[in-house]
């Protein structure tokens, strides 16, 4: 029998009452939601579960209870949901949870339910969204170790996942102590798991292997606290992790070894997305062993089981990837509309920096070639650099300085030999050339020239009056106006 079976045995308790029973099922699902027992927390609900993402029968409660009731029920069905319909009844549910705790002052409550639905934002990739959650809760949070560990924690991986390391490291470096007097050992799991990531990235900017050995110490550490956590989910996705940095080391049989371990898990408990997670860096250490076909074979069934579930953001990373599988096979067309789609995607969600990878790869696998023309291949260099302009993370902003070589040896071509050649006037000559064409184009309409360009109209009256002097003949004359734009009083 388990802690939580012992637990709700207490319900046979003739004395306890209606409220009593009903927090005692939310303390349960809350602990083994918690633990990543999402079917054993469903159990644990009772009654008061009418299924995923359905609100649940409150009547005959008082506020505080039902706002802990519609909080379990929103939590667990932000884990149990597959479809962005799911989520968003969730996202009500833990959003009205919020307002009730907030309206009879159970602020840390309340901040508990905004980390919980900033989680939501941050699967969908929206880490704006959720980052400005989880300052405000954890801002909010006065005398629980506990809960604000937990909150500072979902913080840094927010951060994380933005690429914004140097940030996610002082925050978990700041917040350590709270750590070392939680007595969770997932959150110690967590802070550890995090501090591998970021070492691991860290290693990679600086070009230190200690860095990576520290990492693999903390993903081990992870896993022994996660273990004796009896978290399995979060065991399996260290191995996942681990997987990863090994991949990235060039140990790709050690990768796989982990990732049998992080399958044969998530297998066991039948979490269809995170196996598809698993199957996603799989296949990216077949294409670092040149094995395309099959990683396209194991990346088609991951995406499938993503756009089931709604995994958008997951989703745009696949699409990433299968760009790069596609390209590798010689299937060129194909590769290029699916980066474009996953840069669609991802921008759309607000994943600045999963839009700006996109881009990246649509630059290294066809920048060099006349699949695309030039002046596209320039556009997109300028925008994988403005999506990217906040990251810290040392991979892309080498990628970056990788993909303006490839712009460069296209705009230039032979001139690259030219001993007075400039990069940056190099640019400012292209970027003459396209205002002029878009002036034409626009009959000398600086608004028209603007839509054409993508920018706003006053880039182009700075471009004009600053860089491009010789171009200002080109636009039209200004209409005089018939009246004053300002009215009298």
């Amino acid at each position: 029998m388990t802690l939580a079976d012992e637990r709700l045995k207490e319900l046979d308790n003739p004395s306890l009452t209606l409220t009593g029973r009903v927090l005692l099922r939310c303390e349960v699902a809350a602990d083994l939601i918690h633990a990543g027992q999402y079917e054993a927390a469903r159990e644990a609900l009772g009654e008061l579960w009418r299924g995923v993402g359905e609100r649940p029968n409150v009547e005959g409660l008082d506020e505080r209870t039902a706002a802990e009731v519609l909080l379990q029920v929103g939590v667990l069905s932000s884990w149990l949901g597959e479809t962005k319909d799911v989520r968003e009844a969730a996202k009500d549910l833990m959003s009205e949870s919020a307002s009730l705790f907030e309206s009879f002052g159970e602020f840390n409550r309340a901040a508990a339910a905004r980390a919980d639905l900033a989680l939501c934002y941050w699967r969908e990739g929206a880490y704006d969204e959720a980052r400005v959650m989880l300052e405000e809760a954890a801002a909010r949070i006065i005398g629980d170790v506990e809960l604000k560990a937990k909150t500072v924690l979902r913080l840094v991986v927010v951060e994380a996942s933005a690429g914004r390391y140097s940030d996610a490291l002082r925050i978990l470096t700041g917040a350590a102590s709270l750590f070392e007097e939680s007595t969770s050992h997932a959150l110690k799991g967590g802070f550890h798991n995090e501090l591998a990531i970021i070492l691991r990235r860290l290693g990679t900017a600086e070009r230190r292997r200690e860095y990576f050995d520290r990492a693999i110490i903390e993903y081990t550490a992870a896993v022994y606290h996660f273990e004796l956590a009896r978290h399995e989910r979060y065991v399996a996705r260290i191995e996942n992790n681990l997987a990863f940095l090994l991949y990235k080391l060039g140990r790709h049989p050690d990768a796989h070894k982990h990732l049998d371990r992080a399958q044969m898990i998530f297998t066991r408990l039948k979490d269809a997305t995170s196996l598809a997670e698993v199957d996603e860096t799989r296949a990216r250490v077949l294409v670092a062993e040149h094995k395309y076909r099959e990683a396209n074979r194991i990346l088609a069934g991951a995406i499938q089981t993503f756009e089931k579930g709604g995994e958008s953001a997951l989703l745009a990373d696949a699409f990433t990837l299968q760009g790069v599988v596609w390209a590798r096979l010689r299937v060129f067309e194909s590769s290029v509309a699916i980066l474009r789609r996953a840069l669609g995607m991802a921008e759309g969600l607000g994943a600045l920096t999963s839009a700006g990878q996109a881009v990246l790869t649509l630059i290294e696998e066809h920048g060099a070639t006349k699949r695309l023309p030039s002046a596209e291949v320039y556009e997109a260099y300028q925008r994988a650099d403005a999506l990217l302009k906040d990251t810290q993370d040392p991979e892309d902003i080498e990628r970056l300085r990788e993909c303006a070589r490839i712009v460069i040896r296209r705009l230039a071509g032979s001139r690259l030999r030219d001993k007075n050649f400039s990069f940056y006037s190099a640019i400012r000559e292209l970027e003459a050339k396209l205002l002029e064409e878009a002036l034409a184009e626009a009959k000398g309409s600086v608004t028209e020239a603007a839509r054409l360009l993508g920018v706003p109209h006053q880039t182009v009256t700075t471009l004009l009056r600053t860089r491009h002097k010789r171009l200002a003949s080109k636009r039209a004359p200004a209409k005089k106006r018939k009246r004053s734009i300002f009215k009298e009083k």
